[in-house]
């Protein structure tokens, strides 16, 4: 692991840094920040998870975290969202190749040879983040768009990794959105049935959450036809899954309202990982 950038940021350290994955079979680069608690021993971890297009900056940068996880005494991890560089399948389209990766192993080519971000996320990067930095073992997990659909996919594939859940405008539904269809197909291949180990709404109801799930979603969202959170939210009722899920009215899908509810959502995972 080699370190890009540390910075100090409300009383502790917002750092950059980059290692070689075994998962992604090339040079990933991810952020970390540590709140001043982490100095005095092992804090709760937040995984935040990026959208489509974003790298492990936009976050870190734009969403205004760390004051919220400096008074509550969390680390934040940010992962990028693909693996990248020369000799890497790209495609054309924003929707498919670097920067967006979906959070899934891939199985087809040309992708299968590095796109492994299920693997990466909740095997490789969780027990390098756990090696090298002051973080517990209770953790938690949102995200943003399509990872807000990873952070939904991951927790309930991964039950013992996470003890909390929210997510941001997530993709909901990506079996039957643009948003899914199109990638599952290049990623995972034609049969529909592979698909819906990673369409949150199907896991829901399959596997259940085992604690409760805060969403947040702007009314004025430009996406909300590829996002379809009217199917997940009939999947909580449906099942009974303790939930809160707000439809904010007049957001849209931009990191202004990530930054306003960020707070909110910092402080409903500290709840859950130091109450």
């Amino acid at each position: 692991m080699k370190t890009v950038s540390e910075n100090k940021a409300f009383g502790g350290v917002q750092g950059v840094y980059t290692h070689s994955s075994a998962a992604c079979s090339c040079e990933m680069t991810f952020a970390v920040y540590l709140p001043p608690q982490a100095e005095k021993g092992p804090v709760p971890c937040l995984w935040y998870l990026s959208g489509l297009t974003c790298t492990h900056e936009n976050a870190m940068v734009k969403a205004g975290l760390q004051a919220h996880a400096s008074a509550h005494g969390l680390a934040v991890v940010f992962p990028d969202t693909s693996p990248r560089g020369e000799g890497i399948a790209d495609d054309e389209a924003y929707d498919l190749g670097q920067g967006a990766g979906f959070y899934v192993d891939a199985t087809e080519a040309p992708w299968a040879a590095h796109f492994k971000m299920e693997t990466y996320i909740a095997s490789e990067l969780r027990d390098l983040v756990q090696e090298r930095f002051p973080v517990s073992v209770r953790q938690g997990i949102t995200g943003h768009s399509m990872g807000g659909h990873g952070a939904l996919t991951l927790a309930m594939k991964y039950p013992g990794h996470y003890q909390s859940l929210s997510a941001f405008a997530p993709i909901v539904n990506p079996s039957e959105s643009d948003w899914g269809r199109k990638q599952f197909g290049a990623y995972l291949g034609g049969d529909e049935s592979q698909w819906r180990a990673h369409d949150a709404t199907l896991l829901l109801q399959k596997k259940g959450w085992g604690s409760d799930i805060l969403i947040d979603q702007g009314s004025n969202d430009q996406f909300l036809e590829f996002l379809k959170p009217e199917a997940f939210s009939a999947a909580l009722a449906r099942i009974r899954t303790p939930s809160v899920f707000r439809m904010q009215e007049g957001y849209d899908h931009s990191y202004y309202f990530v930054s306003t509810f960020g707070g909110d959502h910092v402080a409903w995972h500290a709840e859950r990982l130091t109450g």
